[in-house]
């Protein structure tokens, strides 16, 4: 007999069952010239980590992607540069579609497509997998920040970069998913700062395990992963200030060393290395391509949060209202200052 009380969702108001995620695969599909561009894409950068090949990665793209015409855009101009850097960079794009909230607001482009609360998630994994598709049509790998554990069924055939964030890196849920996630995979330090953090994240990934999660039909299932042996590091700086300087790079190759780890990781030029001030990045990201081409091999790759148009902008209301090519969360800088730091790059590395 059921309990007379209720004892279980007694504060879930509604639940609306998803599409499997093979079945959205089967509407949307990746093609096999796709597949095959996504598996050297993700070849390559694990030639990079491994210091086979002596590129550098360069995950550029908006913070959070809220228009797919923008993203689209944007892929396309990129493509255009990515082509006549690519002898020594890999460019890939930041194609981010969930946000991590420090308390409330926008969770993302698959969480709330409409930018209007109503959470059409349905809608949201659609979208994200047709914005997905084009970015690989236009020849760019893509980049996107693993949140939601489910998430990855639904996307993670098209993304050549995973990335765990910083409020995230200590999560045992997000280091299972890692173990188990087809690319490699970057873990932020932690928002005080801390390389300890990531580290313990790296071998964690890298290691089997087994946990609950769903397989491509949907359905709740146990799942035996092999290990991830593409987890890397990335230093995003922390409250105790940036970590993109030359003694804090050396600290942490020293700290992956003693841990028996590759001494390779990527820097993000955004976040606390910029101070939260995107005007910033350009500071970070010449610093950091200064480091690299005096012989600094420890630095594989780095991060930019870049838009059509510079700046940021609040959602508010009305999102019919919001200027074209303008961040709604961090700010950015714009693509052609953008595409200037990528072609001086290319120049002092020894393009």
């Amino acid at each position: 007999m059921n309990a007379s009380l209720p004892v279980q969702d007694v504060n879930v108001l509604e639940t609306t069952p998803l599409v499997a995620p093979a079945v959205l695969k089967q509407a949307l599909p990746l093609s096999d010239e796709q597949a095959r561009f996504v598996v050297d894409a993700r070849e390559q950068v694990k030639q990079i980590l491994t210091g086979q090949d002596d590129r550098v990665i360069a995950i550029v793209g908006p913070c959070s992607i809220h228009n797919p015409d923008i993203a689209i855009e944007y892929a396309r101009k990129l493509a255009e540069v990515s082509r006549a850097v690519s002898k020594r960079l890999l460019v890939v794009m930041r194609v981010y579609f969930e946000k991590p909230r420090t308390t409330t607001g926008w969770k993302g482009l698959i969480n709330d497509p409409g930018l209007n609360d109503t959470f059409d998630m349905a809608g949201g994994l659609k979208i994200a997998r047709e914005i997905l598709l084009e970015v690989t049509r236009s020849g760019l790998p893509a980049a996107t920040e693993m949140l939601e554990p489910i998430t990855p069924q639904y996307i993670s055939d098209l993304i050549t970069i995973g990335s765990i964030g910083a409020r995230t890196t200590e999560s045992q849920t997000h280091r299972q998913m890692a173990s188990g996630l087809s690319m490699p995979v970057g873990f932020k330090n932690s928002t005080e700062g801390s390389f300890e953090i990531a580290i313990n994240a790296m071998k964690a990934a890298s290691a089997p395990h087994r946990f609950l999660g769903i397989d491509h039909e949907g359905k709740t299932c146990l799942v035996h992963t092999r290990g991830n042996d593409m987890a890397h590091m990335i230093l995003r700086g922390g409250r105790t200030g940036p970590n993109y300087d030359a003694d804090s790079v050396a600290q942490a190759a020293k700290m992956l060393k003693d841990a028996g780890l590759p001494q390779r990781f990527v820097v993000d030029c955004s976040h606390a290395n910029s101070n939260k001030d995107y005007t910033r990045q350009p500071e970070v990201w010449n610093n950091v391509i200064a480091q690299r081409a005096a012989g600094n091999d420890a630095i594989v790759g780095l991060m930019l949060e870049s838009n059509l148009n510079e700046g940021k902008q609040s959602l508010g209301d009305d999102p019919a209202a919001l200027k074209y090519g303008v961040s709604i969360t961090d700010g950015c800088i714009s693509f052609d200052q953008t595409a200037e730091l990528l072609m001086n790059a290319f120049e002092q590395l020894g393009g």
